[in-house]
Protein backbone atom coordinates (compact mmCIF):
# COMPACT_ATOMS: atom_id res chain seq x y z
CA UNK A 1 0.00 0.00 0.00
CA UNK A 2 1.40 3.37 -1.00
CA UNK A 3 1.85 6.29 1.39
CA UNK A 4 -1.07 8.35 -0.02
CA UNK A 5 -3.36 5.33 0.28
CA UNK A 6 -2.26 4.74 3.88
CA UNK A 7 -2.84 8.39 4.73
CA UNK A 8 -6.25 8.32 3.11
CA UNK A 9 -7.22 5.14 5.01
CA UNK A 10 -6.10 6.65 8.32
CA UNK A 11 -8.13 9.78 7.54
CA UNK A 12 -11.26 7.72 6.92
CA UNK A 13 -10.73 5.84 10.19
CA UNK A 14 -10.32 9.10 12.11
CA UNK A 15 -13.46 10.50 10.48
CA UNK A 16 -15.39 7.33 11.35
CA UNK A 17 -14.15 7.46 14.95
CA UNK A 18 -15.05 11.13 15.21
CA UNK A 19 -18.50 10.35 13.84
CA UNK A 20 -19.03 7.61 16.43
CA UNK A 21 -17.83 9.90 19.21
CA UNK A 22 -20.13 12.68 18.03
CA UNK A 23 -23.12 10.33 17.87
CA UNK A 24 -22.35 8.98 21.34
CA UNK A 25 -22.08 12.51 22.73
CA UNK A 26 -25.38 13.57 21.15
CA UNK A 27 -26.99 10.39 22.46
CA UNK A 28 -25.74 11.12 25.97
CA UNK A 29 -26.95 14.74 25.82
CA UNK A 30 -30.42 13.56 24.75
CA UNK A 31 -30.58 11.06 27.62
CA UNK A 32 -29.48 13.58 30.25
CA UNK A 33 -31.77 16.29 28.92
CA UNK A 34 -34.78 13.95 28.80
CA UNK A 35 -34.21 12.68 32.31
CA UNK A 36 -33.71 16.18 33.71
CA UNK A 37 -36.93 17.20 31.97
CA UNK A 38 -38.73 14.28 33.62
CA UNK A 39 -37.37 15.29 37.04
CA UNK A 40 -38.30 18.92 36.45
CA UNK A 41 -41.89 18.04 35.50
CA UNK A 42 -42.40 15.77 38.52
CA UNK A 43 -40.76 18.33 40.84
CA UNK A 44 -43.02 21.20 39.79
CA UNK A 45 -46.10 18.98 39.83
CA UNK A 46 -45.26 18.15 43.44
CA UNK A 47 -45.01 21.86 44.25
CA UNK A 48 -48.12 23.18 42.49
CA UNK A 49 -50.68 20.62 43.70
CA UNK A 50 -52.76 21.83 46.66
CA UNK A 51 -51.31 19.26 49.07
CA UNK A 52 -48.77 20.21 51.75
CA UNK A 53 -46.29 17.30 51.92
CA UNK A 54 -45.39 18.17 55.51
CA UNK A 55 -49.02 18.09 56.65
CA UNK A 56 -49.50 14.86 54.71
CA UNK A 57 -46.74 13.34 56.85
CA UNK A 58 -47.60 14.87 60.23
CA UNK A 59 -51.35 15.35 59.95
CA UNK A 60 -53.50 18.46 60.23
CA UNK A 61 -53.32 18.57 64.04
CA UNK A 62 -49.54 18.67 64.35
CA UNK A 63 -48.16 21.58 66.43
CA UNK A 64 -46.88 24.55 64.46
CA UNK A 65 -43.32 24.23 65.75
CA UNK A 66 -43.21 20.57 64.71
CA UNK A 67 -44.48 21.50 61.24
CA UNK A 68 -41.84 24.21 60.85
CA UNK A 69 -39.08 21.90 62.13
CA UNK A 70 -40.10 19.15 59.70
CA UNK A 71 -40.31 21.66 56.87
CA UNK A 72 -36.77 22.77 57.68
CA UNK A 73 -35.46 19.18 57.89
CA UNK A 74 -36.99 18.34 54.51
CA UNK A 75 -35.62 21.50 52.92
CA UNK A 76 -39.01 23.01 52.00
CA UNK A 77 -37.99 26.35 53.53
CA UNK A 78 -35.14 26.79 51.03
CA UNK A 79 -35.31 28.62 47.68
CA UNK A 80 -36.91 26.70 44.84
CA UNK A 81 -33.66 26.13 42.92
CA UNK A 82 -32.03 24.60 46.01
CA UNK A 83 -35.07 22.35 46.51
CA UNK A 84 -34.77 21.21 42.90
CA UNK A 85 -31.07 20.45 43.35
CA UNK A 86 -31.82 18.34 46.45
CA UNK A 87 -34.68 16.63 44.58
CA UNK A 88 -32.44 15.71 41.62
CA UNK A 89 -29.63 14.55 43.91
CA UNK A 90 -31.95 12.30 45.91
CA UNK A 91 -33.68 10.96 42.79
CA UNK A 92 -30.36 9.99 41.19
CA UNK A 93 -29.50 7.97 44.31
CA UNK A 94 -32.93 6.31 44.43
CA UNK A 95 -34.09 8.27 47.47
CA UNK A 96 -37.73 9.27 46.95
CA UNK A 97 -38.54 9.77 50.60
CA UNK A 98 -40.85 7.75 52.82
CA UNK A 99 -44.35 6.63 51.89
CA UNK A 100 -47.03 8.04 54.15
CA UNK A 101 -49.30 5.11 53.35
CA UNK A 102 -46.89 2.25 54.12
CA UNK A 103 -44.22 4.09 56.23
CA UNK A 104 -41.59 2.36 54.09
CA UNK A 105 -39.00 4.04 51.87
CA UNK A 106 -40.69 4.59 48.51
CA UNK A 107 -37.91 2.74 46.67
CA UNK A 108 -38.47 -0.30 48.89
CA UNK A 109 -42.15 -0.33 47.99
CA UNK A 110 -41.37 0.09 44.29
CA UNK A 111 -38.95 -2.85 44.37
CA UNK A 112 -41.73 -4.92 45.88
CA UNK A 113 -44.53 -4.01 43.44
CA UNK A 114 -42.68 -3.41 40.17
CA UNK A 115 -42.05 -7.11 39.34
CA UNK A 116 -45.83 -7.64 39.22
CA UNK A 117 -46.22 -4.88 36.62
CA UNK A 118 -43.19 -6.15 34.72
CA UNK A 119 -44.60 -9.68 34.56
CA UNK A 120 -48.05 -8.50 33.49
CA UNK A 121 -46.72 -6.15 30.78
CA UNK A 122 -44.26 -8.76 29.48
CA UNK A 123 -46.96 -11.42 29.21
CA UNK A 124 -49.28 -8.94 27.50
CA UNK A 125 -46.59 -7.91 25.00
CA UNK A 126 -45.84 -11.55 24.16
CA UNK A 127 -49.52 -12.19 23.48
CA UNK A 128 -49.87 -9.03 21.42
CA UNK A 129 -46.75 -9.75 19.37
CA UNK A 130 -47.44 -13.43 18.69
CA UNK A 131 -50.95 -12.65 17.44
CA UNK A 132 -50.54 -9.09 16.14
CA UNK A 133 -47.64 -9.73 13.76
CA UNK A 134 -49.31 -12.64 11.86
CA UNK A 135 -52.57 -10.69 11.70
CA UNK A 136 -50.75 -7.68 10.27
CA UNK A 137 -49.02 -9.85 7.69
CA UNK A 138 -52.33 -11.48 6.75
CA UNK A 139 -54.01 -8.08 6.34
CA UNK A 140 -51.20 -6.82 4.11
CA UNK A 141 -51.10 -9.93 1.92
CA UNK A 142 -54.92 -9.99 1.61
CA UNK A 143 -55.24 -6.23 1.19
CA UNK A 144 -58.81 -5.15 0.48
CA UNK A 145 -60.26 -8.57 1.29
CA UNK A 146 -62.65 -9.57 4.07
CA UNK A 147 -59.70 -10.79 6.14
CA UNK A 148 -58.08 -7.38 5.87
CA UNK A 149 -61.30 -5.66 6.93
CA UNK A 150 -61.68 -7.98 9.93
CA UNK A 151 -58.13 -7.30 11.11
CA UNK A 152 -58.64 -3.55 10.75
CA UNK A 153 -61.92 -3.71 12.70
CA UNK A 154 -60.16 -5.69 15.47
CA UNK A 155 -57.53 -2.99 15.65
CA UNK A 156 -60.12 -0.20 15.62
CA UNK A 157 -62.02 -1.78 18.52
CA UNK A 158 -58.76 -2.14 20.41
CA UNK A 159 -58.11 1.58 20.02
CA UNK A 160 -61.68 2.69 20.74
CA UNK A 161 -63.03 0.61 23.63
CA UNK A 162 -62.04 1.83 27.14
CA UNK A 163 -59.92 -0.81 28.81
CA UNK A 164 -61.66 -0.57 32.19
CA UNK A 165 -65.05 -1.24 30.55
CA UNK A 166 -63.71 -4.24 28.65
CA UNK A 167 -62.01 -5.47 31.86
CA UNK A 168 -65.27 -5.36 33.81
CA UNK A 169 -67.13 -7.21 31.05
CA UNK A 170 -64.37 -9.81 30.90
CA UNK A 171 -64.57 -10.38 34.65
CA UNK A 172 -68.35 -10.74 34.42
CA UNK A 173 -68.10 -13.29 31.61
CA UNK A 174 -64.95 -15.32 32.26
CA UNK A 175 -64.92 -15.22 36.08
CA UNK A 176 -68.48 -14.73 37.31
CA UNK A 177 -70.28 -16.76 34.64
CA UNK A 178 -67.88 -19.26 33.07
CA UNK A 179 -65.44 -19.68 36.01
CA UNK A 180 -62.53 -20.01 33.56
CA UNK A 181 -60.20 -17.64 35.40
CA UNK A 182 -59.35 -16.99 39.03
CA UNK A 183 -60.54 -14.21 41.30
CA UNK A 184 -58.87 -10.79 40.83
CA UNK A 185 -55.45 -10.63 42.42
CA UNK A 186 -52.10 -12.19 41.70
CA UNK A 187 -52.15 -15.44 43.67
CA UNK A 188 -54.64 -17.39 45.76
CA UNK A 189 -54.43 -16.86 49.50
CA UNK A 190 -53.81 -20.60 49.91
CA UNK A 191 -50.39 -20.21 48.24
CA UNK A 192 -49.61 -16.63 49.27
CA UNK A 193 -47.79 -17.57 52.47
CA UNK A 194 -46.42 -20.95 51.42
CA UNK A 195 -44.80 -19.74 48.20
CA UNK A 196 -41.52 -17.81 48.49
CA UNK A 197 -40.75 -15.74 45.36
CA UNK A 198 -37.14 -15.03 44.45
CA UNK A 199 -37.25 -12.64 41.51
CA UNK A 200 -40.77 -11.39 42.13
CA UNK A 201 -41.89 -12.87 38.80
CA UNK A 202 -44.28 -15.52 40.07
CA UNK A 203 -44.54 -17.56 36.87
CA UNK A 204 -40.76 -17.90 36.59
CA UNK A 205 -40.23 -18.48 40.31
CA UNK A 206 -42.91 -21.16 40.63
CA UNK A 207 -41.69 -23.00 37.51
CA UNK A 208 -38.06 -22.77 38.65
CA UNK A 209 -38.96 -24.18 42.07
CA UNK A 210 -41.08 -26.92 40.52
CA UNK A 211 -44.27 -25.78 42.29
CA UNK A 212 -46.58 -26.46 39.39
CA UNK A 213 -49.75 -26.07 41.45
CA UNK A 214 -48.64 -22.51 42.25
CA UNK A 215 -47.74 -21.99 38.58
CA UNK A 216 -51.23 -23.02 37.45
CA UNK A 217 -52.84 -20.76 40.04
CA UNK A 218 -50.68 -17.76 39.04
CA UNK A 219 -51.42 -18.45 35.37
CA UNK A 220 -55.19 -18.47 36.04
CA UNK A 221 -54.83 -15.07 37.71
CA UNK A 222 -52.65 -13.43 35.07
CA UNK A 223 -54.14 -14.77 31.86
CA UNK A 224 -57.19 -12.44 31.73
CA UNK A 225 -55.51 -9.08 32.52
CA UNK A 226 -52.52 -10.02 30.34
CA UNK A 227 -54.85 -10.94 27.48
CA UNK A 228 -56.59 -7.57 27.73
CA UNK A 229 -53.28 -5.72 27.65
CA UNK A 230 -52.18 -8.02 24.85
CA UNK A 231 -55.31 -7.13 22.88
CA UNK A 232 -54.57 -3.42 23.07
CA UNK A 233 -50.95 -4.11 22.17
CA UNK A 234 -52.16 -6.32 19.30
CA UNK A 235 -54.23 -3.46 17.89
CA UNK A 236 -51.16 -1.26 17.56
CA UNK A 237 -48.72 -3.96 16.44
CA UNK A 238 -51.04 -5.43 13.78
CA UNK A 239 -51.73 -2.00 12.28
CA UNK A 240 -48.03 -1.11 12.11
CA UNK A 241 -47.11 -4.57 10.77
CA UNK A 242 -49.69 -4.16 8.00
CA UNK A 243 -48.26 -0.77 7.09
CA UNK A 244 -44.65 -2.00 7.05
CA UNK A 245 -45.54 -5.10 5.02
CA UNK A 246 -47.47 -3.10 2.43
CA UNK A 247 -44.42 -0.91 1.97
CA UNK A 248 -42.10 -3.92 1.57
CA UNK A 249 -44.41 -5.81 -0.77
CA UNK A 250 -44.37 -2.81 -3.11
CA UNK A 251 -40.56 -2.86 -3.42
CA UNK A 252 -38.72 -3.98 -6.55
CA UNK A 253 -36.89 -6.85 -4.86
CA UNK A 254 -40.27 -8.54 -4.26
CA UNK A 255 -41.03 -8.34 -7.99
CA UNK A 256 -37.59 -9.79 -8.72
CA UNK A 257 -38.12 -12.62 -6.22
CA UNK A 258 -41.43 -13.53 -7.85
CA UNK A 259 -39.81 -13.41 -11.28
CA UNK A 260 -37.20 -15.92 -10.07
CA UNK A 261 -40.00 -18.31 -9.14
CA UNK A 262 -39.71 -18.19 -5.35
CA UNK A 263 -42.76 -19.41 -3.47
CA UNK A 264 -45.14 -16.77 -2.15
CA UNK A 265 -44.74 -17.96 1.45
CA UNK A 266 -40.95 -17.63 1.23
CA UNK A 267 -41.24 -14.16 -0.30
CA UNK A 268 -43.58 -13.02 2.48
CA UNK A 269 -41.95 -14.58 5.54
CA UNK A 270 -38.28 -14.83 4.57
CA UNK A 271 -37.89 -11.58 2.62
CA UNK A 272 -40.65 -9.02 3.20
CA UNK A 273 -41.20 -9.71 6.90
CA UNK A 274 -37.46 -9.89 7.52
CA UNK A 275 -37.00 -6.35 6.22
CA UNK A 276 -40.17 -5.14 7.96
CA UNK A 277 -38.90 -6.58 11.25
CA UNK A 278 -36.31 -3.78 11.57
CA UNK A 279 -38.82 -0.97 12.30
CA UNK A 280 -41.19 -3.49 13.87
CA UNK A 281 -38.71 -4.05 16.72
CA UNK A 282 -39.08 -0.40 17.67
CA UNK A 283 -42.88 -0.65 17.51
CA UNK A 284 -42.95 -3.68 19.83
CA UNK A 285 -40.52 -2.00 22.24
CA UNK A 286 -42.66 1.14 22.40
CA UNK A 287 -45.77 -0.98 22.87
CA UNK A 288 -44.05 -2.75 25.76
CA UNK A 289 -43.13 0.57 27.35
CA UNK A 290 -46.71 1.74 26.91
CA UNK A 291 -48.02 -1.32 28.77
CA UNK A 292 -45.53 -0.76 31.59
CA UNK A 293 -46.72 2.79 32.11
CA UNK A 294 -50.33 2.42 31.05
CA UNK A 295 -51.56 -0.59 33.03
CA UNK A 296 -52.94 1.53 35.90
CA UNK A 297 -56.62 0.93 35.07
CA UNK A 298 -56.07 -2.78 34.39
CA UNK A 299 -54.26 -3.25 37.71
CA UNK A 300 -57.00 -1.34 39.53
CA UNK A 301 -59.84 -3.41 38.05
CA UNK A 302 -58.08 -6.73 38.61
CA UNK A 303 -56.61 -5.77 42.02
CA UNK A 304 -53.19 -6.56 40.57
CA UNK A 305 -50.57 -5.55 43.17
CA UNK A 306 -48.30 -3.74 40.74
CA UNK A 307 -46.87 -0.26 40.36
CA UNK A 308 -50.04 1.14 38.78
CA UNK A 309 -52.23 0.09 41.71
CA UNK A 310 -49.57 1.37 44.12
CA UNK A 311 -49.59 4.81 42.49
CA UNK A 312 -53.41 4.88 42.42
CA UNK A 313 -53.72 4.05 46.12
CA UNK A 314 -51.00 6.57 46.96
CA UNK A 315 -52.75 9.30 44.99
CA UNK A 316 -56.04 8.61 46.75
CA UNK A 317 -54.27 9.00 50.10
CA UNK A 318 -52.29 12.14 49.12
CA UNK A 319 -49.02 10.21 49.39
CA UNK A 320 -47.11 12.39 46.95
CA UNK A 321 -43.68 10.90 47.66
CA UNK A 322 -44.95 7.55 46.43
CA UNK A 323 -46.80 9.08 43.46
CA UNK A 324 -43.81 11.09 42.26
CA UNK A 325 -41.37 8.24 42.93
CA UNK A 326 -43.49 5.81 40.93
CA UNK A 327 -43.86 8.35 38.13
CA UNK A 328 -40.09 8.83 37.94
CA UNK A 329 -39.50 5.08 37.83
CA UNK A 330 -42.05 4.60 35.03
CA UNK A 331 -40.58 7.51 33.10
CA UNK A 332 -37.07 6.13 33.57
CA UNK A 333 -38.16 2.72 32.28
CA UNK A 334 -39.81 4.37 29.27
CA UNK A 335 -36.61 6.31 28.51
CA UNK A 336 -34.50 3.14 28.89
CA UNK A 337 -36.73 1.13 26.53
CA UNK A 338 -36.65 3.93 23.97
CA UNK A 339 -32.85 3.95 24.14
CA UNK A 340 -32.72 0.16 23.82
CA UNK A 341 -35.08 0.17 20.84
CA UNK A 342 -32.97 2.84 19.15
CA UNK A 343 -29.81 0.79 19.68
CA UNK A 344 -31.53 -2.34 18.35
CA UNK A 345 -32.71 -0.40 15.30
CA UNK A 346 -29.16 0.78 14.63
CA UNK A 347 -27.85 -2.75 15.09
CA UNK A 348 -30.38 -4.39 12.78
CA UNK A 349 -30.36 -1.75 10.04
CA UNK A 350 -26.93 -1.40 8.35
CA UNK A 351 -27.98 1.90 6.75
CA UNK A 352 -28.13 3.63 10.13
CA UNK A 353 -24.67 2.33 11.06
CA UNK A 354 -23.23 3.74 7.86
CA UNK A 355 -24.39 7.29 8.65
Amino acid sequence: MTLPETTQLAGRRRARANGWAGNALRFLVIIVTTYLGLLAVTFFIGRVIPIDPVLAILGDRAPAHVVERTRELLGFNKPLYQQFYIYVRDALTGNFGTSVLTTNPVMTDIRRVFPATLELATFGTIIGSLIGVPLGVLAAVKRGSIADQIVRVIGLVGYSVPIFWLALLSLLLFYARLKWVAFPGRIDIVYEYSFTPVTGLYLIDSAWQGQWDVFRDVFRHIILPASLLGYFSLAYISRMTRSFMLNELAQEYIVAARAKGLSESRIIWAHALRNAAVPLVTVIALSYAGLLEGSVLTETVFAWPGLGLYITNSLQNADMNAVLGGTIVIGSVFIAINILSDLLYRTLDPRTRAR
